[in-house]
């Protein structure tokens, strides 16, 4: 038997020599070391020796079959690794060539905007708060001091998906969303996507908002022309004219508009600001006592203010842009303005 383990070694080693590719030496593998190879053959024949034979001639079949799996797995490796050399000489690559431009991606200008205006209300010690776009007229209007008869609905010109359920009009149903599950001091923002029945040059029927509350006691209205002036310089400019003028909204009382300096002539009077020399930017004004009704909160105990701009709108002043169609074209030539 050792003489044929001899020769079954030497055989193998002779053939393995002659491998061309690692095809080749699976199947010397399969040959010599399958279940039906000629090494299982060899071992079929250890019944017939005497019991004192055995276990030296298994050792020595062992030793052959670990012997010739180390030369199958180093000629199968260095074939694989003579094939790719090969393969790569064929197909090499000039890496002196010019490579492809790479066409990265841009920030949507809409996208930097709430980003710029997150962060500074998160500074000045606001949370964030989302709510869902689909929303009860409970939460769009009820809720807000608006009931079914109230002329402001026909202010807001809804999307209705049923009766009681609507696009909603604004992101101020967040803000009772909020109040309802959380007791003062309540400090949010409350960024997103709201809906109108409108499309013209300067509205689209999807546009973006943030709107905020602030809730505590002894907030006033001071506190209110504190928190907007500062956003407005950090956003803006430090130096530019900030205004605010007697306005009316159904759940702020009293409620004022908020005008900036005109952006594009300085405040002397242009156009863009039909000559007043001043921009609308956003509304604001302290939470209507009415509201607190709907969530609990005791109106005798706390105060608080409450504001919204359009995103937008924002976005067109900062960087000059006169079609707020522009924002939705997907247009690549004007995204990569930004």
């Amino acid at each position: 038997m050792r003489q044929q383990l001899d020769d079954l070694l030497s055989a193998a080693s002779e053939r393995l020599a002659a491998a061309r590719n690692v095809a080749d030496v699976e199947d010397l593998r399969v040959e010599f070391l399958g279940r039906k190879g000629k090494l299982t053959g060899i071992l079929k024949g250890l019944g017939r020796l005497s019991p004192a034979e055995r276990p030296l001639a298994g050792k020595l079949t062992n030793e052959v079959k670990e012997t010739l799996t180390g030369k199958f797995d180093e000629y199968r490796q260095r074939l694989a690794t003579a094939s790719r050399a090969a393969d790569l000489a064929a197909g090499a690559v000039d890496v002196t060539l010019p490579g492809r431009r790479a066409f990265g991606g841009h920030t949507h200008p809409v996208t930097t905007v709430i980003g710029d205006i997150t962060d500074i209300f998160v500074r000045l010690g606001f949370a964030v708060a989302r709510g869902p776009e689909v929303e009860l007229d409970y939460y769009n209007f009820e809720a807000l001091n608006i009931p079914a008869d109230h002329p402001a609905r026909q202010m807001q010109d809804t999307f209705y998906i049923a009766d009681d359920v609507v696009l909603r009009t604004h992101t101020s149903p967040v803000q009772v969303r909020v109040m309802e599950k959380q007791p003062p001091p309540v400090a949010v923002i409350v960024p997103g996507k709201v809906y109108r029945c409108d499309s013209d040059l300067t509205h689209t029927p999807m546009f973006h908002q943030v709107e905020g509350l602030l809730v505590d006691d002894n907030v006033t209205f001071a506190d209110l022309k504190g928190v907007l002036s500062t956003f407005l310089h950090e956003f803006f400019s430090p130096e530019i004219g900030v205004r605010f003028r007697p306005s009316y909204f159904p759940f702020t009382e009293p409620s004022a508009e908020v005008d900036i300096a005109c952006v594009i002539c300085g405040g002397r009077g242009c156009r863009v600001c039909s000559e007043t020399g001043w921009l609308e930017v956003l509304g604001c004004g302290m939470v209507d006592p009415a509201v607190y009704g709907f969530v609990g909160y005791d109106p005798e105990k706390v105060t608080g203010f409450a504001f919204g701009m359009g995103v937008e709108r924002l976005a067109m002043l900062r960087y000059g842009i006169d079609d707020l169609r522009l924002f939705f074209a997907n247009d690549l030539r004007f995204l990569e303005q930004f």
